[in-house]
């Protein structure tokens, strides 16, 4: 079983980075930018993590592409494709790099969905959600490369079941 952390938007939080990290365990752990820390705080010790548009004095990437058991992985902040206008952009370069599914964040919004050959997935935010009132995260699983399963959960490590998104999604 593969599993993965996939947050956003912390916008300057740590005691939850650090709380959200240790509950799951997960074998990848991606911030999707804005964490307003400093490249080398403790508190992202063991996460991937690209730079947001809040994220004036850091080092990070501005995206990174992962092989994660057998999936392709584009990370972004979405600030520089412009998802609060479209997703056009992020679905362009995500298909440049291959990737199979694309993590990104800026908006704020809980999203997960399918466009083409690609899954789209925006935590949403720990620290300021928009549009629901749980700050949210993703865990990710699978156990085969053709079928992923996405859960959102609150801050507090309770699922969100709430959210009108898919949970299972078919990379076949």
């Amino acid at each position: 079983m593969h599993k993965v952390l996939i947050l956003s938007d912390s916008h300057g939080l740590t005691t939850e980075l650090i709380e959200i990290k240790e509950r799951h365990q997960a074998d990848v752990n991606i911030h999707c930018g804005d964490s307003e820390l400093a490249t080398d705080a403790p508190e992202l010790a063991g996460f991937t993590t690209v730079r947001g548009n809040c994220d004036i004095t850091s080092d990070f990437p501005m995206e990174e592409v992962l092989e994660i058991g057998g999936i392709r992985f584009f990370i972004s902040h979405g600030h520089m494709t412009q998802v609060k206008s479209t997703l056009m952009n992020l679905q362009y370069r995500a298909k440049e790099v291959g990737a199979e599914i694309a993590c990104f964040g800026h908006s704020h919004i809980a999203y997960a969905e399918k466009v083409d050959d690609c899954v789209f997935i925006n935590p949403g935010s720990i620290r300021y959600p928009n549009r629901i009132k749980q700050p949210s995260y993703v865990i990710l699983e699978w156990e085969t490369k053709g079928a992923i399963y996405i859960t959102f959960y609150d801050v507090n490590g309770d699922e969100i079941d709430s959210l009108p998104y898919e949970q299972y999604f078919s990379l076949l």
